[in-house]
């Protein structure tokens, strides 16, 4: 089996070279769990809202009942929110046995509401891809870049030659820290507060967020 290759470091292995058996492989793959499904968003889907299908259990990545298609060229861009803080390590992606399959992928980290004029920007990581039919194919990232992501944007920008690209699923696999309330607090109060007047507004956060 032929494995794709990624600029810059990481690559493609088969999931099911993983140690784990299936139901630890597929615990494994449950990050889809952490998305706010309500913010994501996918441009250029040509139908609305079926971009989010694609997020689905690892056991259900086979149901070719839930898919998203591209609308007006095979360009499809997803921006995801995650409901904490994730450790990303890698991604499945799973498309049609044709050319609509995506044959390239590439990540932005922490760009919330990205647009298509968003991706002349440099990605964080780039991927060529395989065809992956069968959802086993997994692209590792680069932990250390993908290591505090709240947000992640992931741009297909080609396919195999097709007016379409079409995606089946999308597996994400990595560690979820929930974002604590009090550390949202301190944080926003020392990046305000003048230390000048520490002992004035010190107790201010405190019961303005205790409620």
């Amino acid at each position: 089996m032929s494995h794709g290759h990624s600029h810059g470091g990481g690559g493609c292995r088969c999931a099911a070279e993983r140690e784990e058996p299936p139901e630890q492989r597929g615990l494994a793959y449950g990050l889809y769990l952490r998305i706010d499904l309500e913010r994501l968003q996918c441009l250029n889907e040509s139908r609305e809202g079926s971009g989010r299908g694609v997020f689905k259990p690892w056991e259900e990545r086979t149901d070719r009942s839930k898919f998203v298609e591209s609308d007006a060229d095979e360009e499809l861009l997803f921006n995801i929110p995650f409901t904490g803080n994730v450790k990303l390590k890698g991604i499945i992606i799973m498309g049609e046995d044709d050319d609509s399959h995506p044959s390239e992928m590439r990540l932005y980290k922490n760009i919330p509401q990205m647009s298509f004029d968003d991706t002349d920007r440099e990605p964080d990581q780039t991927f060529s891809l395989n065809r992956d039919l069968t959802g086993e194919l997994e692209y590792a990232t680069k932990i250390s870049r993908f290591s505090n992501v709240y947000h992640l944007s992931i741009h297909i920008s080609k396919n195999f030659g097709a007016d379409t690209t079409k995606v089946f699923y999308i597996g994400l696999r990595g560690e979820w820290t929930e974002l604590r309330r009090h550390e949202v607090t301190i944080c926003s109060y020392e990046a305000s507060a003048n230390p000048a007047d520490h002992r004035v507004h010190q107790v201010t956060p405190q019961t303005h967020f205790i409620s």
